[in-house]
């Protein structure tokens, strides 16, 4: 006598257990693809805006140049340009605590 035993329905099952994880891993990969994306843009913004600001800067500086040789040693024109160096440093210095995120809090000593 001779039994055959048809055991399809116990591979199908695995491979279908195997292609769940499969799919669950992809999913999971294509969620940090995602997230990563999304910090990168981040990223790409905020290194735009400091390229932005450091070429403003560098305008700035070369501006103050020139006005201090303009000015040369005419003390109307030297505090004309003091005032103005005050007033933008002031406003520099409330943009920067302005824009300055807090100090993230130290970790738990043990």
């Amino acid at each position: 006598m001779k039994i055959y035993i048809n055991s399809h329905e116990v591979i199908d099952y695995q491979i279908k257990a195997e292609l769940d994880k499969i799919l669950e891993l992809l999913h999971t990969i294509l969620k940090g693809e995602q997230k990563i994306m999304v910090d990168l843009t981040a990223l790409t913004t905020q290194v735009q805006a400091n390229t932005d600001v450091e070429a403003s800067a560098v305008i700035l500086i070369q501006g103050i140049a020139a006005e201090l040789a303009k000015a040369g040693v005419d003390p109307v024109a030297l505090k004309a340009l003091t005032d103005k160096l005050n007033t933008s440093a002031q406003a520099l210095a409330a943009a920067v605590v302005a824009n300055t995120p807090p100090p993230a809090p130290a970790p738990p000593t043990t």
